[in-house]
């Protein structure tokens, strides 16, 4: 976008931005054609107003010349001289010129009503940036400057008369006075002095003030005042009662100072801005949030920073609905207050309800007046108090979302949560200081987190830091971590975290104060609806409806895919609650429900992402939230991962060291998929130090077997190997031959690794035998793709194909998706590896469409690794080059350190040879 501009400086801008215009010359060709905007300016005339009576010898070729370099300038885009026969048109949006669009306002506010009349006014003079073409020295522009001089004189007559006309007069008389001594013998400004200054009650000064100007204009000019000027003197002599004006009224100023300091909140600020902005409709806006998180603060900063856009006054109101009064207040009663401060007597104040609201209503209908209802406690104390004019602003702060208002009255709903990283720390700094912070930079980032970013609380700390300044904030901190909420605690409930968030639990019914208390002690960072419901011990209908009245009450989040969740501090007053409010027994109940239901959907998840794996019964009493498919299943687990680690913890903190094992045992195959070697680790270490606890000892074999196969794909062989001896040792003291065959397996994958081909392949055809004489056809499927993989390691490729080839067939028959991919992986190698890579690249392309079928990152990245290989041999190095990346961002995602430098290493040589060279991934 181009603007050009004339009032002040000769510039233009683009996209806001200035440019370069040249020469003073240029300046004055361009303001020449634009004072004429799209009109016909013939040469001579131009040539006049650039150069007057001194143009140079070639004055055509050098306009020509001033024209061409305008046109090719950056401000060229926004402006298009067209040559015509006799002169030159500029064609430009009128708009872009602000000499033109200051004529338009003007224009506009002369017809239009008061109200949108002084708005137009306003926007028209801001234009201004001092005297018009200022930096043009030139006969025209110097005629041009006098002309719009006047023009701008004119439209601030027309700006006072209009603000005279709305009861302004108290906050024009020092601006109009001051404009006297630049024109001290006009008498439209001076009747406008004269009309201020007895408006203001100073009639004695009004008429010497008149007595003063009508001696000078008789000795300067010869001439009486006016007739309109004469005719307000006699009226201001006979005390004409129509004189004072309707709304010469004081105007209310009922209104709260602002903070003292206030920091961020920019996008919260702007859309109040914008709501108040959105035309010719009541402007409602209603603000929710938490207690302490700062709404009445940002509306009182905002009001501030914003009082000119009400000139008529503004109301505020502290309506209790939240707080440690008795009782909200009664609309009726707040309407008596807001008719006082709009000047109506008590003894005017009618006594019914309605009547009242009716005449607030009309008191302020038209009027551009700012209402602030503050800490509503519902949408009925709030609706009588709304004016019903569209000229009116209504901001609402509550805590609960007031839907009706939003639904029956448009308002505008906007919801205040926390304060960022950024504006957290701007808080503390400018309650401590920059040099205090920088002092302990890590201090001041621990009790950025310790507070959750949550403005009262950060608000506390700094008026305990800041009242003892000879304390380092890491002490602080260090309190924040020994004492928790406590340390928010006050004898002055207004300043006090906990009895704030109190406050919001008054409205609550009984069964929601149970809810919220028992969301305090859920494991995890949310909750989904099913957990949620076996956590309150109800049905999901009924437990819906009191998260929607927690989430109105804006002590809970809904967040997408039907999550719920609270601020930390919130849940630190939850948990407290439920330790005070709910008996021992109703809190061990209600997490091992909640365990249940985590458990039970865990293993349910678990069979739909691999149905051939050994179902294990389960200790915990629950049902599972039914999924589909195992697309559902890996979408639950990846919405309650962080929720199902948490709740292994609580299970290990309550000593329930069956479900501590059995939820690693549900987690393994979705964590094995994606990867998540770290978890994973933490996962059977958990459980494998619960298990110690329980007379069962499969349950610590398949613990020791698990935890080693994490730490085979961490590195660490020696510890895996270790875990597998003992595995193979439980499994063969208590007869289980199947633990025994899958210890087996492990023992065949940690020696793939540390390189012991030969011997992984015993330990592989030992599983194989035992699968076989099991019985179990999916084991022995997938443990001859294991013989076959080995096999090809040692060369013994046909060996190899024909295990593999009988364990494609077994998965086909039985359905194993998962293991038939990683057969066609298998075949795939053996294919590479006897130079077929055609076929190569076709197995691992079907295995490649399995594994994402079925969410198994971890083994995509091995695949996508291998594919590189073939792809490369036959020359399609683009192909191979996209492999290896996504390989390598998989292999970092899943911090495989040393996975990711080979493939790294592969993608730097692609340009030469394609490497051979290959560490083989297990299956």
């Amino acid at each position: 976008m181009v603007e050009f501009r004339l009032l002040g400086p000769v510039e233009a801008r683009v996209d806001g931005e200035p440019v370069e215009l040249g020469p003073a010359r240029q300046r004055s060709v361009l303001a020449a054609l634009l004072a004429d905007a799209n009109r016909l300016v013939p040469v001579d005339q131009l040539i006049d107003r650039v150069w007057a009576d001194r143009p140079p010898l070639r004055a055509r070729e050098s306009l020509h010349s001033y024209l061409s370099r305008l046109r090719h300038s950056p401000a060229g885009a926004g402006l298009e001289i067209r040559r015509l026969p006799g002169g030159y048109v500029p064609q430009v949006d009128p708009d872009a010129v602000d000499l033109h669009r200051f004529r338009r306002l003007v224009a506009e506010a002369r017809e239009a009503g008061d109200d949108e009349a002084e708005a137009l006014l306003e926007r028209a003079l801001g234009l201004w940036r001092g005297d018009a073409l200022a930096d043009l020295d030139t006969p025209w522009a110097g005629d041009l400057r006098r002309t719009l001089r006047a023009e701008r004189w004119a439209a601030r007559l027309d700006h006072a008369d209009v603000r005279l006309r709305r009861g302004r007069h108290a906050e024009l008389l020092a601006d109009l006075t001051a404009w006297t001594a630049e024109d001290p013998l006009d008498e439209r400004l001076a009747g406008q002095v004269v009309l201020c200054l007895y408006r203001g009650g100073r009639q004695a000064e009004a008429l010497e003030h008149y007595e003063r100007l009508r001696h000078r204009l008789a000795e300067e000019l010869g001439a009486d005042p006016s007739p309109p000027l004469r005719e307000l003197h006699q009226r201001i002599l006979r005390g004409d009662p129509e004189l004072t004006g309707e709304d010469a009224a004081a105007v209310p100023d009922r209104f709260p100072a602002a903070p003292p300091s206030f920091v961020g909140r920019a996008g919260e600020l702007a859309a109040l801005t914008r709501d108040a902005d959105e035309g010719p409709v009541v402007q409602i806006s209603a603000l929710a949030g938490a207690g302490g998180v700062g709404k009445t603060w940002l509306v009182l900063h905002w009001a501030a920073t914003h009082r000119d856009r009400f000139p008529d006054g503004r109301l505020f109101a502290d309506l209790h609905g939240f707080s440690s009064a008795s009782a909200p207040l009664e609309p009726s009663v707040v309407v008596r207050g807001f008719l006082g401060a709009l000047g109506v007597a008590p003894a005017r104040v009618p006594a019914d309800p309605e009547a009242r609201t009716a005449l607030y209503r009309k008191l302020v209908a038209g009027k551009r007046i700012l209402v602030v209802l503050d800490n509503a406690a519902d949408a009925d104390q709030v609706v009588p108090l709304l004016p019903d004019s569209p000229t009116c602003t209504t901001v609402v702060t509550s805590r609960r979302h007031l839907a009706p208002l939003i639904t029956r009255h448009g308002a505008r709903h906007l919801q205040l949560d926390i304060l960022s990283h950024g504006e957290a720390r701007a808080l503390l700094t400018e309650r401590l200081g920059p040099a205090r912070l920088a002092a302990e930079p890590q201090a001041a980032e621990d009790l950025i987190g310790l507070c959750g970013r949550y403005p009262l609380a950060l608000a506390i700390v700094g008026r305990h830091a800041h009242t003892r300044p000879h304390i380092p904030l890491a002490e602080f901190a260090a309190e924040l971590r020994d004492i928790g909420l406590d340390a928010f605690d006050h004898e002055d409930p207004s300043v006090s975290l906990p009895a704030v968030l109190s406050w919001s639990l008054r409205a609550l019914t009984s069964e929601q104060r149970t809810v919220f208390a028992l969301l305090g002690i859920a494991p995890g960072p949310d909750i989904g609806l099913p957990a949620a419901a076996a956590l309150a011990g109800s049905s999901p209908q009924r437990t819906a409806k009191a998260l929607t009245m927690l989430e109105e009450a804006s002590l809970l989040s809904r967040r997408p895919g039907g999550r719920y969740a609270m601020h930390d501090l919130i849940r630190d007053y939850a948990a407290a609650t439920a330790g005070h409010e709910l008996r021992p027994p109703e809190r061990e109940a209600a997490l091992r429900r909640v365990l249940g239901c985590y458990l039970h959907t865990a293993h349910a998840a678990d069979r739909h992402l691999d149905p051939h794996r050994q179902a294990v019964p389960l200790a915990a009493a629950g049902a599972p939230h039914p999924l589909r498919d195992d697309a559902a299943a890996l979408d639950w687990f990846d919405s309650e991962h962080a929720n199902l680690l948490a709740a292994q913890r609580a299970a290990a903190a309550a000593g329930w060291h069956d479900v501590v094992w059995q939820l690693a045992w549900g987690l393994h195959t979705f964590q094995n998929r994606r990867g998540m070697l770290t978890d994973r680790l933490a996962v059977w270490r958990t459980a494998l130090d619960s298990t110690a606890h329980l007379a069962d000892p499969v349950a610590t074999c398949r613990a020791h077997r698990l935890l080693a196969d994490v730490q085979a794909n961490l590195g660490r062989h020696d510890e895996a190997v270790g875990h597998l001896r003992e595995a193979v040792s439980l499994a063969e003291g208590t007869g289980e031959q199947t633990e025994q065959g899958l210890a087996q397996h492990g023992l065949s994958w940690v020696w793939q690794l540390r390189g012991d081909d030969r011997r992984a392949l015993d330990h592989a055809t030992r599983a194989l035998e035992l699968f076989r004489a099991l019985g179990k056809p999916v084991w022995e499927a997938r443990e001859l793709n294991q013989v076959g993989w080995l096999a090809a390691q040692v060369g013994e490729h046909e060996t190899a194909r024909s295990h593999c080839e009988a364990a494609l067939a077994l998965h086909r028959r039985h359905g194993d998706t998962h293991a038939e991919a990683d057969t066609l992986d298998s075949l795939g190698y053996i294919e590479c590896r006897t130079g077929h890579h055609e076929p190569a690249i076709a197995y691992y392309r079907r295995a490649l469409t399995l594994y994402r079928d079925r969410g198994n990152t971890f083994q995509v990245a091995d695949t996508l690794d291998r594919l590189g290989q073939p792809l490369a041999a036959l020359g399609h190095r683009g192909e191979a080059r996209t492999a290896w990346r996504e390989a390598l961002e998989l292999y970092r995602q899943q911090n495989r350190a040393r996975e990711a430098e080979r493939v790294r290493r592969q993608l730097d040589a692609l340009d030469g040879e394609p490497a051979t060279a290959r560490v083989p991934a297990g299956h």
